[in-house]
């Protein structure tokens, strides 16, 4: 059975570049035709899709947030890593790694993905 979890800092100053790590077991992220998404989700608001590598290391952004994503992977660890860059108050969110084979960012909600992590909270604050 697959299993996700995130990791990184909780809190990060505004500016700053947020990195976090999802690691995974039970399963190899280059495993054909699966995409390792990360996800978030902020207080009173919609499940936002932040981007994904996929199997081949592949990776897709959403366009509000090409500039300032980046999303890599360690296959030797069997993590993903996400960077974001220049963080604001608006990036403090409950930050998710799931899986899916692809259309992620079609997706309005976790239950959507065939497995996902427990989540990092995320405060962007001085």
């Amino acid at each position: 059975q697959v299993q996700l979890q995130e990791s990184g800092p909780g809190l990060v100053k505004p500016s700053q570049t947020l990195s976090l790590t999802c690691t995974v077991s039970g399963a190899s992220i280059t495993t054909n035709s699966y995409h390792w998404n990360w996800v978030r989700q902020a207080p009173g608001k919609r499940l936002e899709w932040v981007g994904a590598i996929d199997y081949s290391g592949s990776t897709y952004y959403s366009p509000s947030l090409r500039s300032r994503a980046s999303i890599s992977r360690d296959t030797d660890k069997n993590q993903l890593t996400l960077q974001l860059s220049s963080v604001t108050p608006e990036d403090t969110a409950l930050y998710f790694c799931a899986r899916d084979r692809g259309g992620g960012i079609y997706y309005t909600s976790l239950y959507e993905y065939d497995a996902w992590g427990a989540g990092i909270q995320v405060t962007v604050s001085s």
